[in-house]
């Protein structure tokens, strides 16, 4: 018996939450933005509205979510974005992908970095156990808005997680090499090398070390050019003339035991070979 008035009760409040829609499809788009969903409530009291089958709510929102969010004639749509997917978080917490998709929604729809990174943030509150979120924010970061610190600090947190991919940490490092930390990333790059099961991993962390001990000795040896500048009026001939002259004890050479390129117009130096083509 008690089963049957539940189910009932389910019954009337879907057919009550079915007739508003009805209701708001009804009203003018164009005069009111958004309004397919101004009388969705708020997840805290949907759970008492769906009794207790909040699970079933949280999908049947997130389902018409994606068809809401992906119409065009609903103008200023994306104002809701946040609202509608914390709403499917209260109702449903441990429900991963509408994270995902929201931050999806968010970035290539309504090209909003902030309400993607607070969609991932809530799903890494609420879900402090999955690497998906920071390791996604992180990409984000990395990818679309070239902020490698911001990278750098998401990938950290997706690293300490329990079950995150190696990629992780190789993705950590370039953020870190990018910022131009190049002797951390070089420890981490050289630290993956080591131990790399893999031999195309082994092979990607030998060009990143190559790369980065490179930017080392680039940086080193454009110092000991513009000391050089400044000391006798003019670039060197030539790199050893570093070396004669006393401003470096020796001239680094790349990983490979190769010499460095030097263009005594420019004072430009670089790689013999493509770090990617060794």
């Amino acid at each position: 018996m008690k089963k049957t008035v539940l189910a009932a009760l389910l019954v009337i409040s879907c057919g009550i939450f079915m007739s508003l829609k009805v209701v708001s499809d009804r009203i003018p788009r164009e005069k009111v933005p958004g309004a397919s969903i101004i009388y969705i409530p708020t997840g805290k009291y949907l759970k008492y509205a769906c009794f207790g089958y909040s699970s079933v709510c949280a999908d049947l929102i997130y389902i018409w979510s994606i068809q809401y969010f992906s119409n065009p004639f609903v103008p200023e749509r994306f104002q809701h974005l946040i609202h509608v997917y914390s709403i499917i978080s209260e109702l449903d917490p441990k429900y991963l992908d509408p994270y995902q998709i929201g931050a999806l929604i968010a970035i290539y729809d309504a090209r909003d970095f902030d309400a993607a990174m607070e969609i991932l943030e809530m799903g890494l509150e609420k879900n402090p156990e999955q690497w998906i979120f920071p390791w996604q924010a992180g990409h984000y970061a990395q990818m679309l808005l070239k902020d490698f610190h911001l990278a750098k600090e998401y990938y950290k947190t997706a690293m300490e997680i329990p079950g995150s991919p190696p990629i992780t940490k190789r993705l950590y490092s370039n953020a870190v090499y990018e910022l131009g930390d190049y002797q951390t990333a070089l420890e981490h790059w050289l630290e993956i090398y080591k131990n790399a099961q893999d031999e195309r991993i082994k092979k990607i962390a030998s060009n990143h070390v190559y790369r980065t001990k490179a930017a080392l000795d680039i940086q080193k040896i454009k110092r000991a050019v513009e000391e050089y500048e400044n000391k006798f009026g003019g670039l060197p001939d030539d790199l050893d003339a570093l070396e004669s002259s006393g401003i470096l004890d020796s001239i680094p050479q790349d990983l490979d035991g190769q010499d460095y390129v030097y263009d005594r117009e420019s004072g430009e130096v670089k790689t013999a070979v493509i770090p990617w083509k060794r």
